[in-house]
């Protein structure tokens, strides 16, 4: 029922961002892959996911990592990125259907400890590496917002596979440092900064620092701020959506049109939805019965989260702008069919949680 609600809000935030333009119809067209997709996300909810989760999930792993190779050389060149393959006249995301893969994979190979704790080089090295492959492919596309979200899944996986404290903090520790490092790089070397980073994400960190250094490169922020900002209590007149002030507001600026339109009543209803969602998967998690079935809800409910968050917080400032979709809301296909596969991979869990296979 959640998931139904979600996607109406979607699909009533796609009317409003592409309403008397030349995208006219989308709206449409996000209610249609929503009926279509539910059929692959009900059929996987019928299947026992042990079945994805056992030996399958090698080769799904390496089907995806061949997809992402395939894109470097004969994806499709859109807006400055190479991120997506041609199948007739649909276009698919390779990255969004691995991050699944990859869950699916990591869940494996956290099944073989049995909740033991997780050993350094016989465990955490290893799981490393399966993230640390699509994580550079996607990097390359550039696709920062999505290579980021392995980095959120990975960390939900090892703290639900029973990592050692220890390296937990010293995963956290190292992230923490390279945060830091970018920080005073930023400000003591920007010259050598400079030169680490590519110069679109050079310029995202300027943004999200400096705002005022540079009017041009921030104005995407700013303009996504002012509009929540004026939206208040329940929405006003959509002036910065009307006039073009939101670039992509049906795809990854599409929380800044609910912010605009139904101000903070409507963006607080959509949280509360992503809460129930979160709520019910974690329920899902803790209800499982074997420990492979909470591996791969909460690998897919830190990939959630951490999209959500980021798609979020970057419209308000409190992290830099990245290309990421808010997930069930945001218009594209690859997007939404790769979470309802994952729903139904926890629908599966749920279902199956008490038979063997």
């Amino acid at each position: 029922m959640i998931l139904i609600v979600l996607i109406i809000i979607g699909t009533v935030a796609v009317y409003g961002a592409t309403s008397g333009t030349k995208l006219n119809g989308l709206h449409t067209s996000n209610w249609i892959q929503f009926v279509v997709f539910l059929i692959p996300m009900l059929v996987i909810a019928m299947l026992d996911y042990r079945v994805f989760t056992g030996k399958l999930s090698f080769l799904f792993y390496m089907i995806g990592i061949a997809m992402l190779v395939l894109v470097q050389l004969i994806g499709s060149h859109i807006n400055g990125a190479v991120r997506w393959l041609n199948f007739g006249s649909f276009q698919v995301q390779p990255s969004e259907l691995v991050k699944v893969f990859t869950i699916l994979l990591a869940a494996h190979l956290l099944h073989k400890r049995a909740g033991e704790k997780l050993r350094l080089f016989q465990d955490i090295v290893p799981l490393c590496v399966v993230f640390l492959i699509p994580t550079v492919l996607i990097m390359k596309q550039p696709d920062l917002g999505t290579s980021l979200v392995f980095v959120g899944i990975f960390l939900s996986m090892l703290w639900i596979g029973n990592m050692r404290t220890l390296y937990m903090l010293l995963c956290l520790g190292l992230v923490g440092l390279a945060v830091g490092a970018i920080l005073w790089l930023y400000y003591a070397d920007y010259e050598l900064l400079s030169q680490i980073v590519k110069p679109h994400q050079m310029a995202r960190i300027q943004t999200f620092l400096d705002p005022t250094h540079d009017p041009d490169k921030s104005w995407h922020v700013q303009n996504a701020i002012r509009a929540i900002g004026s939206g208040g209590m329940g929405g006003d007149n959509q002036f910065y959506l009307q006039n073009g002030y939101i670039p992509y507001a049906y795809s990854d600026s599409i929380y800044v049109v609910i912010g605009e339109k139904y101000g903070f009543l409507g963006s607080s209803v959509l949280l509360i939805c992503y809460f129930i969602l979160i709520y019910r998967l974690v329920i899902v998690a803790m209800n499982s019965r074997e420990l492979i079935g909470s591996y791969v809800v909460i690998g897919i409910t830190g990939m959630l989260v951490f999209q959500i968050f980021i798609n979020i917080g970057m419209h308000i400032g409190l992290v830099p702008l990245t290309g990421i979709s808010l997930p069930f809301i945001s218009y594209g296909g690859s997007s939404l069919l790769t979470n309802m596969i994952a729903i139904g991979l926890v629908m599966s869990v749920s279902i199956h949680h008490d038979s063997s296979i």
